[in-house]
């Protein structure tokens, strides 16, 4: 070959972003090195602008003030008990995955010499360390939520979070037998001296720095031994008493070091450089190569260390040397660290003190009354499109059900499918197989290089193609996010062309906790613009223009700048006019720039957005008119929708796109226009309904401040959006 496939890590080019925190580069005429640590820029807004130069936010410390929000409703005690182990939990994986991408990418930039400062004026280094500082804090209330008011709070509700001399002798006893039969024979301690060098220490892992004397010589040694990864994070004592599996380690430390003097030991946990940069010249060996970048990804540079804060100095020394790391990456907190595990506690069987069970019901439109009997996908979408909204409508009974239908029909001659995340034991997956192997023309495309999803994802592309699908990785240099299925259907002398276009991913787990749209229709138009588009992914058509789509990288971004323009038209001859948004993250400074210029022309503007925003609201004389809010429950907002008052006439857009430089220049991404009057009136009113001051949220000022809005004046609770949604479709089903 004369080209090849590289993937190599990122040092000197910006990075594409992760899809969540969940979750974690444009082609511009901007030189690379004035690029935005992390993200490239978009179009510049026009010279005749006169927009102030600071206008934007900055996505690092947004990102923060996002994970904050998460951490206050761990704090928060109106929130059910174990739901706020959960919380903690989500809290301590989000900022793993902000330190392995976002600080990562901005730390090498630094090294290289290619940072600049960011849109707020701030040198990279300020940056990095307004990050550590506010990482400290938040690492801190966490710690405290943890023990101060979670492990005793549970505790009277008889689950007792204990560490390991809290336990009875029987129950220590009980765990020293477990000790040998299944964790002594994984340990593996590692000495450190002249003819042992200090040892690899894999990102994320729980280790224990052990300090042990040699009772003859006299020598004291370092050993370190790492917490198998595959062990639970808390081990049960007795029923419903937990102890941390590192506390069950160090009680048995003379097990390891047998005849030596335990001196010390210390709990702690490095967190590196997991992110990767795929280039490809030439996709033809892009699975080969990304799998041996994946085992080399482990070996990513530390960014943070975490430690208890009783570790002894001198070790505390010895690992900031041999890591190599800076005392300000070194983040101490009372143990016991890793607070992902919670999530293992909050899974208990205690519904009382859950949320509520809500189990979601067939959408109305796809089954007129609950039966054992499958809806008829097909039947229901030839009489009108069905506008689904996840968790509240089922999954299983809609987009999978559409899904295993064509795979099982004898009229279905072809199913075209993108995939970008899936469950483990994908129905999504069997269904496509079971397509191929009864002979349908099945296409996937794969998106192997979905961030953190990568070994999944070559898994199931392996499987795929093994079953007879056609599996193609998309275009160069472009992540297919974008979130599609489209049937082609043999009716009588006709084809007929089913589609789904949603939000979220094929993912039949997380679609029960995450909140998305998806739109399925047999509409002809939708169903020809998806066969253009997979022809375009999959093949070498350069179709750009579709009738009810819009497309990125190629006109998604300037479809939506027409159309906040058109409302400033719309607004200054007076008529209706509007922008409603609702994404996960709002950056793109041409977006951005356009929703400001249509707030000055005096155009009200509501955004609500999960995560990052850049946009600050509320400015006089700049952005008067915008108000930003933000949503954080049970349920993970994900969807990303856009209605526009257009004069009296709605015009609503769904899909998968947030509003951010990776969306709009480097994936493909795709909206669809919702033309049913009913369902571009549901939308618009949930829109309403979820930046309205009556909805309780977060509320975002212009100086990058979240305030949380729960309670009215009088201290009543402010309607919750999706406790409202979840009673709708309960009594819905009810009636």
């Amino acid at each position: 070959m004369t080209q090849e496939t590289r993937i190599r890590r990122s040092r000197s080019r910006p990075v594409p972003q992760p899809a969540e925190p969940s979750e974690r580069g444009e082609p511009e005429s901007v030189p690379e090195t004035a690029v935005e640590p992390g993200e490239g820029r978009g179009p510049a807004a026009p010279a005749d602008a006169e927009l102030p130069v600071h206008r934007f936010l900055d996505r690092e410390r947004s990102w923060l003030a996002f994970n904050e929000r998460v951490l206050e409703l761990a704090e928060d005690p109106d929130t059910p008990l174990l739901e706020r182990a959960n919380f903690l939990s989500i809290f301590a994986s989000n900022l793993d995955e902000f330190f392995m991408v976002r600080v990562a990418g901005l730390k090498r930039r630094i090294a290289t010499g290619v940072a600049t400062r960011s849109l707020t004026g701030q040198a990279p280094r300020e940056v990095l360390e307004s990050i550590w500082g506010q990482a400290r804090d938040q690492m801190t209330r966490s710690a405290a939520c943890y023990q101060r008011t979670i492990a005793p709070q549970v505790a009277e509700r008889g689950i007792h979070l204990l560490r390991w001399p809290d336990l009875t002798e029987q129950e220590q006893i009980r765990l020293f037998s477990l000790f040998r039969k299944k964790i002594f024979p994984v340990l593996t301690p590692l000495a450190v001296d002249p003819a042992h060098p200090f040892p690899y220490i894999s990102g994320l892992s729980l280790n224990l720095a052990v300090v042990v004397r040699n009772p003859a010589s006299g020598h004291k040694h370092f050993a370190r031994v790492k917490v198998p990864p595959l062990l639970s994070r808390f081990l049960e004592a007795a029923p419903q008493r937990y102890v941390p599996v590192e506390d069950v380690i160090a009680a048995h430390l003379e097990e390891l070091f047998r005849g030596m003097e335990v001196l010390a030991h210390h709990v702690f946990r490095v967190t590196r450089n997991e992110d990767l940069e795929v280039e490809e010249d030439d996709a033809e060996n892009l699975l080969q190569a990304l799998e041996k970048e994946l085992l080399r990804r482990r070996f990513g540079p530390p960014v943070r260390l975490e430690v208890e804060e009783s570790i002894d100095e001198e070790v505390l020394d010895l690992l900031v040397r041999e890591l190599k790391i800076r005392r300000e990456e070194v983040f101490a907190v009372p143990g016991p660290l890793d607070l992902t595990g919670l999530r293992a506690i909050a899974a208990l069987d205690r519904p009382e003190l859950k949320y509520p069970k809500f189990v979601a019901g067939t959408h109305r439109d796809l089954a007129e009354v609950e039966s054992a009997s499958a809806p008829d996908i097909f039947a229901a979408l030839r009489e009108r499109d069905v506008l689904l909204h996840h968790p509240y409508d089922s999954f299983s009974t809609s987009v999978q059900t559409f899904l295993e239908q064509a795979a099982a029909d004898p009229d279905v001659l072809a199913i075209k499918q993108t995939l970008y995340r899936t469950s483990g034991d994908s129905p999504i997956v069997d269904a496509l197989i079971d397509a191929a192997e009864s002979g349908k023309q099945v296409l996937v495309l794969v998106e192997i290089k979905a961030r953190f999803d990568e070994h999944a994802n070559i898994k199931w592309a392996r499987k795929l193609e093994e079953a007879g699908c056609h599996v193609v990785y998309g275009l160069v240099g472009l992540k297919t996010h974008c979130k599609l299925s489209l049937v082609v259907r043999q009716e009588g002398e006709d084809l007929r062309r089913y589609a789904h276009v949603g939000t979220g991913n094929y993912h039949p787990k997380t679609a029960r906790v995450y909140e998305d749209l998806g739109l399925l229709t047999a509409d002809a138009e939708v169903g020809a613009d998806l066969s253009d588009l997979f022809n375009r992914l999959s093949g070498y058509s350069r179709r750009d223009n579709y009738r009810r789509l819009l497309v990125a990288p190629r006109n998604l971004r300037e479809g939506l700048i027409a159309r906040i323009r058109r409302e400033v038209e719309h607004h200054r001859a007076g008529r209706p006019a509007s922008v409603r948004i609702k994404v996960n993250s709002i950056v793109d400074e041409a977006l951005i720039d356009e929703l400001y210029r249509a707030s000055q022309a005096g155009v009200p503007v509501d955004v609500w957005v999960r995560g990052i925003c850049a946009l600050r609201p509320g400015v006089p004389g700049l952005s008067e008119t915008i108000r930003v809010r933000s949503v954080l429950g049970r349920f993970l907002e994900h969807s990303r929708f856009f209605a526009f008052g257009g004069g009296g006439e709605s015009e609503v857009w769904l899909g998968s796109a947030d509003l951010m430089h990776r969306n709009l220049d480097r994936r493909i991404e795709v909206l669809v226009r919702v033309t049913d009057p009913g369902h571009r009136s549901t939308l618009t009113r949930l829109l309403a309904t979820g930046t309205a001051d009556t909805t309780a949220s977060w509320h975002l000022g212009p100086d990058g401040s979240w305030t949380r809005h729960a309670t009215d004046a009088e201290g009543r609770p402010l309607r919750n959006v999706q406790e409202t949604l979840i009673e709708a479709r309960r009594k819905r089903r009810g009636a």
